[in-house]
C-alpha cells in the first residue's frame, strides 16, 4: 500500500513560512546505500513514488526522501530534472496554478542578492522544460512508447501530481494565517465603513472556501482512482480540519460584529406595550439601507459557503468511512454528524436574542407556559423579516432544500431546549427523585403539565415552519427532527424514563379508582338479547365497545393508553417512541389484562357449578379481552406503529396474551356446561335403547306427534337451554357463535359415544324415542342456526341409519361387508362422518318386527 503523508508547515520568526512534503516510498522500494549529492528542495519531483524505467543498478531520483528544517541557500541554483524518469517525471497536461508556482519557488532572504545565472525554476516549470536542456549524467532515456515495468504508463500520460494538492493546502493555510493576522486591525466602527481591509478580508475568506472546494475535488479523485491511499487522504484532512477550525470562529466573529453594527438584536419590548397595545418588534434586517444590505449579504453568503464546503467534507468522510473497513469504527462513521441542525448564519441571529430572553425566563421558572409563549411570539414577530431578507440569500447560495423559516424556527427551538436542559428539567428531576417529599403528586402533575406545554408548542412551531412551504418528505425529515423540543430526551434517556413513569403512575391511579366502582364492569345488553329472541341479522363485524358488549372500564383503558401513545408520538425518533411506549402505555395495558385474568380465576369455573353471576362476570372479562384485542390489532395496522417491535408489531405479546385468555376461559365455560349436562343426563344416556314396547307394524313408522321427551332427559335440556340463553345475552356474537357450536359438537360426541352400539337392540319404540329426544336437543340450537343437525353429525347419521327400512338396512349391511365398496356406498347414502364399522354396528343394533 502506497502511503503519501503530508507533514505540517512550520513557521519561524523573521523567516518566510516554508511548506515541505515528505513522501514515503511503497513497501519494498526503500533507498539504496549508494551515496548521492543532496538536491535542493525546489528541484525535487513532487509526484508520488513510482518505479521508473531505468537501469537495474541505478538509484531512482524519486526514491530519495528529503526533509529540511531551514530554507535552502539562496545562492544554490535549482537543479534540472534528469531525463531518466519515465512516467513520474512526465510534464503535466495542465499548467500549474499560480499558487503552485508561488509555493514551489524558494523565497529570497531580505538583503541577499540574487544568485548569478538564470532565475530559479519551480518544480512545475521544470516539468515543462525542453528535453534538450536536461542533463542526463550518464542515464539513458526509456525511448519506448509504453513502459514495460510496473508503472505501466506511456510517456505522454499524466500521473497524479501531488504538487497541486500540496499547493492548494498551502494556499489555504496562507489565507487562514493572513485572515487571523488581519483580524486585530478591524474594530466595530470600521465594519460598516467602506474599507479596503474589510473587502480584502472578505475576498480572502472566499479564496479559502474555493481552496477547500478544490482540495475536495482532488481528494475525491484520489479516493476514486486510488482507494488504498488512505494515509494521504487522512493527512490532508487533518491539515484542512485544523485550518477550518481557525477559519470558522473568525468568520463567525466577523459576522457577529456586523450584526452588532446593524443593531441586532433589537429590543424585545415594543413602544406600544406601555399602552397595552400589541405590535411587532422592529426588525433591523428589514430596516437596513442598500449599502448595509449589500455588506450583510456578502457576509451571509460567505458564511453559508463555508458551511456548505464543511458539510460536503463531512459527507465525503462518512462515505469513505462506510466503504473502508479500516475506518468503520472511526469518528467519520457517525453519519449524523454530517447533518447540521440549521444554518450557522441564522443561529448567530438567535444567540443574542436568546441572551435577552433568558433574563425573562429566570422570572418564570414556576410558570413555564410564559416561557413557551414568549419564544413563540419572538419567533413569529421576526418570521416575515427573516423570510423576506434571508430566503433570497439562501436561494442565491444554491442551498437546495433549506428554508429560512425552518432554520429560524430550528434555531429558536434549540435555544429553548438548551435553557430547559440547564434550568427547568434538573429541578424537576431532583424533586421527583426525592422520595421523602409530601408533594410528589404535585411534582408529577407539574411534569405532565410541562410536557403538555411542549407538545402544544411543538405543533405551533411546526405550523410556523411549514407556513407557505410545500413539504417534501425526503427533504424535510431531517429538519422535522430538529424542530422538536422533545429532542431534549435524546441526550437524557433517564429523563424520558421519568416521564414515562409519571404517565404510568397517573394512569394507574385513575384505573384503580375506576375499577372500584362495580358499575364500570356492568355490560349493556339489547332488548332482543334479554328476551332470548333470535336476531334476523346478527352482527359479526364488531368494532365498538357496544358491539363487543365490553364493560365501560375497557373503553376507559383503551382511551387512556391511546392518549399516552399520542403524547409519545411527539418524540423525534422511533427509538425514543418505542422506549416511551413500552415503559408507559404497554405496561398500563398489561396491568389491566392481569386484572381481567384475576377476575376470571377468582370465579373457578371448572370447579364449581355455573351460576348466573359467574357467567356474567366471566363473559364481561372475555368481552373486554376481545375488545382490547381488536383495538390493538387496529393499532398495529397503523403506519405509526410499524417496526416498533421485534416482529414488526409493538403489541405482539399483548395480543397473544389476550387471545390465550379469551380462549382459555371460553374452554372453561364449555367444559363446565358439558360436565353439568353429563351429570344430569347420565342415567338417561345409559338407558338409551332399552325402552319396552313394540308398536311397529311391518315397515311402518309410528307417528311422533304423540310421543314426548324422556323424563330423564328433560332436566338436562332445561339447564342447557338456560345456559345458552344467558351466554347469548352476555357474550359477544363471535365468541357465542364459536361456543354454542362447540357445545353442540361436544354433546353429539358424548351421547353417541355413550350408547352401547352392537349390544343394544333398538325397537321401533326406541328409535322413535331417540328421534324425539334428539329433536328436542336440536330445538335448543335452532334459534342460532337454521340447520343445527350439521353440528350434531353422529346423532343425525345414526338416526338416519336406524330409521331405514328393513330391506334397505339389510342391503346396506351386505354392502358394508365389502371393503372395496363400503365407503362409496356410505357417501351415496349421504353419510360422511360414521365409517363402515360404525355404520355396521348401528345397523346391527336395529331390531325389526313386532
Amino acid at each position: 500500500m502506497s502511503a503519501c503523508i503530508f507533514l505540517g508547515w512550520a513557521s519561524t520568526r523573521g523567516r518566510a513560512h516554508q511548506r515541505q512534503a515528505v513522501f514515503l516510498l511503497p513497501r519494498g522500494a526503500g533507498p539504496r546505500t549508494t551515496k548521492r549529492k543532496r538536491t535542493p528542495p525546489h528541484s525535487l519531483p513532487l509526484s508520488p513514488p513510482t518505479r521508473p524505467c531505468r537501469r537495474p543498478r541505478r538509484r531512482p531520483a524519486c526514491a530519495a526522501s528529503w526533509t529540511r528544517t531551514s530554507p535552502p541557500p539562496a545562492t544554490s541554483p535549482p537543479r534540472r530534472r534528469s531525463p531518466s524518469f519515465c512516467a513520474a517525471s512526465a510534464p503535466s497536461s495542465t499548467p500549474p496554478s499560480a499558487a503552485s508556482r508561488r509555493s514551489s519557488v524558494p523565497r529570497q532572504r531580505p538583503g541577499s542578492r540574487a544568485p548569478p545565472g538564470p532565475a530559479p525554476t519551480s518544480a512545475a516549470s521544470a516539468h515543462q522544460a525542453e528535453p534538450s536542456t536536461w542533463r542526463t549524467r550518464g542515464r539513458r532515456r526509456c525511448g519506448r512508447s509504453a513502459c514495460p515495468r510496473s508503472c505501466g504508463r506511456s510517456n505522454g500520460s499524466t500521473p497524479f501530481d501531488s504538487t497541486r494538492l500540496e499547493a492548494l493546502v498551502g494556499n489555504l493555510e496562507d489565507v487562514a494565517f493572513s485572515i487571523v493576522r488581519q483580524a486585530s486591525k478591524l474594530n466595530l466602527p470600521s465594519i460598516l465603513r467602506k474599507s479596503n481591509e474589510a473587502e480584502l478580508r472578505h475576498a480572502k475568506l472566499l479564496n479559502a472556501v474555493n481552496a477547500v472546494r478544490d482540495i475536495e475535488r482532488e481528494l475525491v479523485r484520489v479516493s476514486t482512482s486510488r482507494p488504498k491511499w488512505t494515509s494521504l487522504i487522512m493527512a490532508v484532512d487533518s491539515r484542512v480540519d485544523k485550518t477550518l477550525a481557525i477559519l470558522r470562529p473568525q468568520a463567525l466573529t466577523d459576522y457577529r460584529a456586523l450584526l452588532a453594527a446593524l443593531g441586532w438584536p433589537p429590543s424585545l419590548s415594543s413602544p406600544d406595550t406601555e399602552h397595552d397595545k400589541y405590535s411587532q418588534i422592529p426588525n433591523p434586517l428589514v430596516l437596513m439601507n442598500e449599502e448595509n444590505k449589500e455588506k450583510y449579504s456578502q457576509s451571509f453568503l460567505a458564511l453559508c459557503a463555508l458551511q456548505h464546503v464543511q458539510a460536503n467534507r463531512e459527507v465525503r468522510q462518512c462515505e469513505i468511512a462506510a466503504a473502508t473497513p479500516a475506518l468503520a469504527d472511526s469518528k467519520y462513521f457517525d453519519k449524523t454528524a454530517c447533518l447540521d441542525n440549521g444554518l450557522w448564519a441564522i443561529d448567530e441571529l438567535v444567540h443574542p436574542v436568546a441572551s435577552r430572553m433568558e433574563y425573562h425566563f429566570a422570572k418564570w421558572s414556576e410558570q413555564p407556559e410564559f416561557i413557551f409563549t414568549l419564544v413563540y411570539k419572538i419567533t413569529k414577530d421576526f418570521m416575515d423579516g427573516v423570510d423576506d431578507v434571508l430566503q433570497p440569500l439562501i436561494d442565491h447560495a444554491r442551498l437546495a432544500g433549506l428554508s429560512a423559516k425552518e432554520s429560524w424556527v430550528t434555531g429558536m427551538v434549540k435555544m429553548l431546549v438548551g435553557y430547559l436542559e440547564r434550568q427547568i428539567f434538573p429541578a424537576f428531576v431532583t424533586s421527583n427523585q426525592d422520595q421523602t417529599t409530601a408533594v410528589k403528586p404535585e411534582v408529577e402533575s407539574s411534569w405532565m403539565h410541562l410536557n403538555d406545554l411542549m407538545i402544544s408548542f411543538d405543533k405551533r412551531m411546526q405550523l410556523l415552519a411549514d407556513s407557505g412551504i410545500q413539504k417534501i418528505a425526503s427533504l424535510s425529515e431531517g429538519l422535522s427532527r430538529s424542530l422538536s423540543v422533545f429532542s431534549i430526551y435524546n441526550e437524557h434517556p433517564d429523563w424520558l424514563q421519568i416521564w414515562a413513569s409519571v404517565e404510568l403512575s397517573s394512569a394507574q391511579d385513575k384505573l384503580k379508582s375506576g375499577m372500584e366502582d362495580e358499575t364500570s364492569w356492568s355490560c349493556s345488553y339489547s332488548q332482543h338479547d334479554q328476551l332470548g329472541h333470535m336476531e334476523n341479522s346478527i352482527k359479526f363485524l364488531l368494532s365498538t365497545r357496544e358491539d363487543y358488549k365490553a364493560p365501560p372500564i375497557s373503553e376507559f383503558v383503551v382511551k387512556t393508553a391511546l392518549s399516552m401513545i399520542e403524547r409519545g408520538c411527539a418524540l423525534p425518533n422511533r427509538g425514543m417512541q418505542i422506549h416511551y411506549n413500552r415503559s408507559s402505555s404497554v405496561k398500563f395495558l398489561n396491568d389491566f389484562f392481569l386484572v381481567l385474568r384475576d377476575r376470571c380465576e377468582a370465579l373457578q369455573l371448572s370447579n364449581t357449578a355455573l351460576e348466573d353471576q359467574s357467567l356474567s362476570k366471566a363473559s364481561c372479562a372475555i368481552n373486554a379481552a376481545r375488545y382490547c384485542e381488536n383495538v390493538l390489532r387496529e393499532w398495529d395496522e397503523d403506519t405509526a406503529f410499524l417496526d416498533m417491535g421485534p416482529q414488526g408489531s409493538l403489541f405482539t405479546d399483548e395480543i397473544s396474551f389476550l387471545v390465550k385468555l379469551g380462549t382459555n376461559y371460553l374452554e372453561q365455560i364449555l367444559s363446565a356446561i358439558l360436565l353439568e349436562f353429563e351429570d344430569l343426563s347420565w342415567e338417561y344416556v345409559q338407558n338409551i335403547g332399552s325402552w319396552s314396547g313394540q308398536t311397529a307394524i311391518d315397515d311402518q313408522i309410528l307417528d311422533e306427534e304423540n310421543a314426548g321427551v324422556s323424563l330423564g332427559f328433560i332436566a338436562s335440556l332445561d339447564v342447557l337451554t338456560d345456559r345458552t340463553t344467558k351466554l347469548k345475552q352476555y357474550l359477544n356474537s363471535k365468541d357465542f357463535l364459536d361456543l354454542w357450536r362447540s357445545i353442540a359438537e361436544g354433546l353429539d360426541y358424548f351421547i353417541y359415544s355413550s350408547i352401547r352400539w352392537g349390544e343394544l337392540n333398538f325397537s321401533d319404540t326406541g328409535v322413535i324415542q331417540l328421534r324425539v329426544d334428539t329433536k328436542a336437543l336440536l330445538h335448543i340450537f335452532r334459534p342460532f342456526c337454521s340447520r343445527p343437525e350439521a353440528f350434531l353429525p353422529f346423532l343425525s347419521e345414526s338416526l338416519r341409519l336406524l330409521t331405514m327400512k328393513k330391506s334397505d338396512a339389510h342391503y346396506l349391511l351386505e354392502m358394508l361387508t365389502d371393503d372395496t365398496r363400503s365407503n362409496n356406498c356410505l357417501k351415496h347414502q349421504g353419510l360422511h362422518h360414521v365409517n363402515a364399522g360404525q355404520a355396521a354396528k348401528i345397523l346391527r343394533s336395529r331390531k325389526f318386527g313386532g
